[in-house]
């Protein structure tokens, strides 16, 4: 297995990035090769202040970054050597097995468009995340890659969501459901309705709408949603984890009689804090491109970038593109056949 990382688009700088290389690579021994890309002067300063000389590591030196301030479309015109687009290209030449980016959200999905391509069958990519539950975990998607969609964009975003919880969350029938405000059919909007009907026609375990409330309470595998109402449960979601932590941390410190019973609840609060941290789950895969593409938050850790290497590295192992490929095509096919099936965008 051989990784691209590009280390420079993270709110912390490539030390931070290089430290959580580190860490995948010890606790992956299977990988042959981790890339590193960016500018090659800090990378090697960063290199030797995080005490990193695994011969497995490669510097791939890139002129440019694109910020998190930059157009995606203006910037990738402009920077040609710019760290995110030269750690695509190593996935597209076949050099790298998958790529790790904390960059530019917009700049890595549309360079990873423009670089990569997607699946046959896809119209779209999608940002795939996992969130915890109250008893386990389920998969967002769309994270914050398409704000515009059409039914069919969420019909497919059904299918790849599905896949990707059989894979990685091991649920053998995911049950699927269409963000809305309300689980009752004449809810929603003539985009939540359309994708409903579609979704239905398949043979996809679909429940129909899903509320807010069924995300953290078990009410769902896999959430349906465009980009622009995804990245907004995904964004509160983060928000209310660090609030909650935060106010457990106020109120189990306020007196000697409560820091007694926090110690004594020590282990369990532990867990608390595991099952709500976001860099438990380490990034989020572009799901229906010709690649492995994983997102990285940009305020990411060290912790994060290591499991989102084994997040790779799963996902490359488990071959999810090619399942995803099948399963689109087989849902297509059967929907052909289908006389109430709705047309989708050209």
């Amino acid at each position: 297995m051989r990784l691209a990382v590009d280390v420079m688009g993270g709110d912390h700088g490539p030390e931070e990035l290089l430290q959580g290389v580190k860490l995948g690579l010890a606790a992956e021994p299977g990988l042959r090769q981790v890339f590193v890309v960016g500018r090659e002067p800090e990378i090697r300063e960063a290199l030797a202040r995080v005490g990193l000389s695994d011969p497995r590591v490669e510097v791939r030196h890139a002129s440019e970054v694109v910020s998190m301030d930059d157009d995606p479309a203006v910037a990738l015109r402009r920077k040609k050597d710019s760290s995110v687009l030269r750690t695509l290209e190593l996935v597209r030449d076949g050099a790298a097995d998958a790529a790790i980016s904390s960059g530019n959200t917009g700049g890595l999905y549309a360079g990873a468009s423009i670089r990569l391509g997607r699946l046959g069958p896809v119209k779209r990519a999608t940002i795939a995340c996992i969130l915890p539950s109250f008893h386990g975990a389920w998969v967002l998607v769309d994270g914050g890659a398409n704000p515009e969609c059409e039914p069919e964009h969420l019909l497919q975003f059904a299918v790849m969501g599905s896949v990707y919880a059989r894979a990685l969350i091991g649920i053998d029938k995911p049950r699927v459901g269409v963000l809305s405000n309300g689980s009752e059919d004449a809810k929603g909007t003539e985009l939540t309705r359309e994708a409903v009907a579609l979704i239905r026609a398949t043979d996809l375990n679909c429940r129909g709408y899903c509320e807010g409330y069924d995300l953290f309470m078990d009410g769902v595998d896999v959430c349906v949603c465009d980009g622009f109402v995804g990245n907004i449960v995904l964004k509160s979601a983060e928000s209310l984890g660090k609030a909650v932590r935060g106010m457990l941390k106020e109120e189990l410190t306020s007196s000697p009689v409560r820091k007694l019973g926090a110690l004594l609840s020590k282990g369990g609060l532990r867990r608390i804090a595991e099952r709500m941290n976001p860099e438990t789950y380490g990034g989020a895969p572009l799901l229906g491109l010709d690649g492995c593409v994983v997102k990285v938050h940009g305020g990411a850790r060290r912790n994060s970038v290591m499991h989102a290497m084994r997040q790779a590295q799963r996902f490359v192992e488990l071959g999810i593109n090619r399942t995803i490929e099948a399963e689109l095509l087989r849902v297509a096919g059967a929907m052909s056949k289908t006389p109430a099936s709705v047309p989708g965008p050209a």
